[in-house]
C-alpha cells in the first residue's frame, strides 16, 4: 500500500513546460546557425592569405546571432509556463 502511494507522489514533473521547451530550440536554431555561417574561410595553401575571412557574414552576421540565440535561451530558461493570464482582475 504504502509502496504505490509513493511511486504515485514521486510522479516526474519536467522543470520547464512545452513554451520553454519550444523557445529552447528556437534558441539552439539560432545558435547553430550563426555557428554554421562563421565556418569556412580558411585557404589550403598557408602561403595565400584569403579575405573572405573578413567578409561580413562572418565578422557582423553570425555573432550577431549567435548572441540572439543565447538571448533566446536566457528567456526561455526564465519563462514561467504556468503563469496564468487574468483579463482585468487584480
Amino acid at each position: 500500500m504504502g509502496e504505490q502511494k509513493r511511486k504515485q507522489e514521486s510522479k516526474a514533473e519536467f522543470i520547464f513546460g512545452k513554451k520553454n521547451y519550444k523557445w529552447l530550440f528556437i534558441g539552439l536554431a539560432f545558435i547553430a546557425v550563426g555557428f554554421i555561417l562563421m565556418a569556412g574561410g580558411g585557404s589550403d595553401d598557408p602561403n595565400v592569405f584569403d579575405p573572405s575571412i573578413f567578409s561580413w557574414r562572418r565578422i557582423r552576421l553570425a555573432p550577431t546571432l549567435v548572441l540572439i540565440g543565447f538571448g533566446i535561451q536566457v528567456y526561455a530558461i526564465l519563462l514561467n509556463p504556468d503563469k496564468k493570464k487574468s483579463k482585468g482582475k487584480k
